[in-house]
């Protein structure tokens, strides 16, 4: 099957149950991490941004009431996943696909608004979206030096979406891919590491130029070739596009903070409850890690961003509160005085071994030094909730987790309907539905 064929013949009832499985897991997810993300200053100022730049109709900015075109809310959305790092991603391409596929898939429902699509036509697309997005990944990273944001590539799946809904045919599908490379956010995202800013992965930008891209090619806007698509040097990239799903290898987080800081925080709370300890019982803490974890240095962070792409901030507030969500990394939790007094102690040291286990693995390895002079060592660590490193999370960890972040955002009984329409989607005779309960203003 051609690329092009798999983005407009894709049917639900030819995707295996594991895939199947995961686009459900995904969209409830990402969907979770936008309620999340509404509480940010990011959030609010994408929304209001989008509103006034990108007038029209078409598209919802959610749990807030304004309309805009599809594109404005393709980028607000996938901006406020974006905002708080929580949703999920996938090693081979050190990056996120979920964060601009889930909102430029809802998004444009509203390019075709006299077409009814049902909760299965919903998940079959994310599903070929991910396919796409996660390939571009691969291929763009197995042919360029630097290290791109995720907006790079996943506005190629975020484009795909949009040309599949808008009846695109396979020459103009063919451009929306190649506008979409071309103008996908193609940013380094070490920069943002070390300068932690409401920047972040590129995602909702990426959402944003796929939708633009699949628009403009329709009309008859020209861009193909897709380098990380039709690229001679790629093509056992896509050799096996129908017979190998990469959308089952996504991984989830239960800490809201870049994945490259989950082992260090999982190592952490597990030293802590196996030896009872409390927080005013840690001294020194040495955390063993790769490389790119070491330079999440931020220890006493002013802004949410900060705090997100950082290890010693949120392995000190997961001790001290046991969770890190929106509640510890925004206003009067960034300046806690016992957070950051174990801040302070967290020591960020760079193994060699765990340099040439990465990207494939995600290390560290926790030492806590004790008030009372006890060395107690995690031993190699890894995150929480893996795929295929420590069992991933069960359908009602996933389930819960989304209740977590829908609790500051929605009252309980539309936070309810909300994961039920996420959760059972494939019974919906129209994906409307799920819009018209996320939203309405509060």
């Amino acid at each position: 099957m051609t690329v092009v064929d798999f983005i407009h013949e894709l049917r639900w009832e030819n995707i295996p149950d594991e895939a199947r499985l995961y686009a459900r897991r995904c969209l409830l997810d990402t969907v979770g991490a936008g309620l999340g993300g509404r509480r940010t200053e990011l959030s609010r100022i994408i929304f209001d941004f989008a509103a006034l730049a990108f007038g029209g109709r078409g598209g919802q900015l959610w749990l807030d009431g304004r309309e805009v075109s599809p594109a404005g809310a393709a980028l607000a959305n996938g901006m406020t996943v974006d905002a708080l790092d929580i949703h999920d991603g996938y090693k081979p391409t050190k990056g996120h696909a979920g964060a601009a596929l889930v909102p430029a898939l809802l998004a444009s429902l509203g390019l075709t608004p006299n077409r009814r699509v049902s909760g299965e036509e919903l998940l079959a697309t994310l599903a070929m979206s991910y396919e796409i997005a996660l390939r571009a990944g691969i291929a763009l990273h197995a042919t360029v030096s630097d290290y791109h944001t995720s907006g790079a590539w996943n506005a190629l799946g975020s484009a795909a979406i949009a040309a599949r809904w808008l009846g695109s045919s396979a020459e103009q599908t063919r451009h929306a891919l190649g506008i979409a490379e071309y103008h996908g956010p193609r940013s380094q995202m070490m920069r943002v590491i070390d300068a932690p800013t409401m920047l972040k992965d590129g995602s909702g930008w990426g959402a944003m130029a796929g939708v633009c891209a699949a628009q403009m090619a329709h009309r008859g806007f020209t861009g193909a070739p897709a380098l990380t698509v039709e690229g001679p040097e790629v093509a056992s990239v896509w050799n096996d596009l129908g017979a190998t799903w990469h959308i089952a290898g996504q991984y989830f987080k239960p800490y809201a903070v870049c994945y490259w800081a989950q082992a260090p925080i999982h190592g952490a709370l597990t030293l802590q409850r196996v030896h009872r300890l409390t927080p005013d019982a840690f001294g020194r803490i040495r955390v063993h890690t790769f490389h790119e974890a070491t330079r999440l240095v931020v220890r006493h962070p002013v802004t949410t961003e900060e705090a997100q792409y950082s290890v010693p901030f949120p392995v000190a507030a997961a001790l001290v509160h046991g969770e890190v969500g929106p509640d510890q990394l925004s206003g009067a939790a960034l300046r806690d005085p016992r957070v950051l007094a174990i801040a302070d102690r967290v020591e960020l040291i760079e193994e060699d071994a765990y340099n040439r286990r990465f990207p494939a693995e995600r290390i560290a390895r926790v030492v806590i030094e004790t008030a009372d002079g006890a060395t107690l060592d995690s031993g190699e660590s890894r995150p929480r909730w893996g795929a295929g490193e420590n069992a991933g999370p069960s359908d009602d960890d996933l389930r819960e987790k989304f209740r977590w972040l829908a609790r500051g955002s929605l009252p309980e009984q539309r936070a309810l309907a909300l994961e039920r329409a996420l959760w059972e989607c494939d019974r919906l005779p129209d994906a409307e539905h799920i819009l018209s309960v996320l939203t309405p203003a509060n």
